[in-house]
Parts: structure tokens; sequence; C-alpha cells
């Protein structure tokens, strides 16, 4: 169960078979269906999930619309971050896509898990850094691309979510409705 995390996380940091129990202790498996919310807004996100299997959404809910600003597939870590960090409400929703294999760590054991494992501290601050460097390659694609560049860079990046993912969620994503997106696809093809 938790080879895949380990082949994740090995070109980062390499943990001795004791930090391993240590880990393995502190991480739960847990089997969700689709469509199941891991956080949601307004409430503290507690958790911390790596996802071995599925895919989670997190979105925004605005004037009753779902908007989506993230697909976490399998090998990511996935939370409604700001919360999980700052403990306070959540802004966002974290919602299963399709039915998810997760290893689970909430936050007071992530915190101890720091203690125990200095090492920790770099794993952290690598899946930080790979969040930041996402954030900021939507953002700007947002300011500098047109909706069909937008579009051409995630069938570029993530064409297997094409199959995967309801293209409404996808064109959500993408900041264009679906009718848009389904005219760029045909344009495509």
């Amino acid at each position: 169960m938790f080879d895949d995390f380990y082949k994740y996380v090995n070109p980062i940091v390499s943990f001795t078979s004791s930090e391993k129990m240590l880990i393995e202790s502190a991480f739960s498996f847990r089997q969700v269906p689709k469509k199941f919310k891991l956080a949601e807004e307004g409430k503290v996100a507690r958790e911390l999930f790596f996802i071995l299997k599925g895919l989670v959404r997190l979105y925004y809910t605005k004037d009753g619309e779902e908007i989506t600003g993230f697909i976490f597939k399998e090998h990511l870590f996935a939370s409604s971050y700001d919360s999980f960090l700052r403990q306070t409400p959540s802004i966002q929703t974290l919602e299963t896509i399709e039915e998810c294999d997760l290893l689970v760590i909430s936050h007071t054991r992530l915190e101890r898990l720091y203690d125990e494992i200095p090492k920790m501290h770099l794993l952290a601050r690598k899946v930080a850094e790979q969040r930041f460097i996402n954030g900021q390659a939507l953002l700007s694609s947002f300011i500098l691309d047109s909706p069909e560049e937008r579009y051409r860079k995630f069938e570029a990046q993530h064409g297997d979510l094409l199959l995967r993912v309801p293209h409404h969620i996808i064109a959500s994503f993408l900041g264009i409705t679906p009718v848009s997106m389904s005219r760029i696809r045909k344009r495509r093809n």
C-alpha cells in the first residue's frame, strides 16, 4: 500500500526503515466512493490525503455555481490546503470524482510527524513548492493564454483526464463554458 507513496517521495527524500514505520503508523488507508466530500466549504479541513487511486476535485461555490480550482490525480497530495495549514474554515470543497483509495493523515498527527522525523519538513517544502509552481502556471495561463491555448496545454499535459473527468468540470477548470470547450474540441479534431 505504501509502495506508490515511497515511489513519489524517494526522489525528494529517502527515509530509513524506522522512519518508514513511523510514517506508516501515522497514515491510515481509506476507500471512499465517487462524489464523496473530503473537505467542505465552511468547515475546517483536518486531513491531508495522498491519492493512491482515483481523482479528487477542489472547487469553489459562487452564486450557486461550482468552479473547479484544481484536479488531483494519483500520486499527489490533496487537501483544502489553506484551511488545513491554518486550521480555519475552508472556502473550498474537496470532492472525489472517482472512487478513491487514499492514505490519510490528520493535521495533529502530521505536526507530530514533523517533530519525530525532521526530514518530513523537506518533503512538505517540496510539495508546497510544486503546489506554488502549479498555481503560478494556472494564474499565468489565465492572464496570458486564450481559452483555446488553455485547452491545448491541458490536453498536452493532462490528456488522460479528458477520458476520466466530466467535460463540464474541465471547462470550469479552464474558465470556459462547456459549449465553448465543445467548439474548441471540434476545431482541434
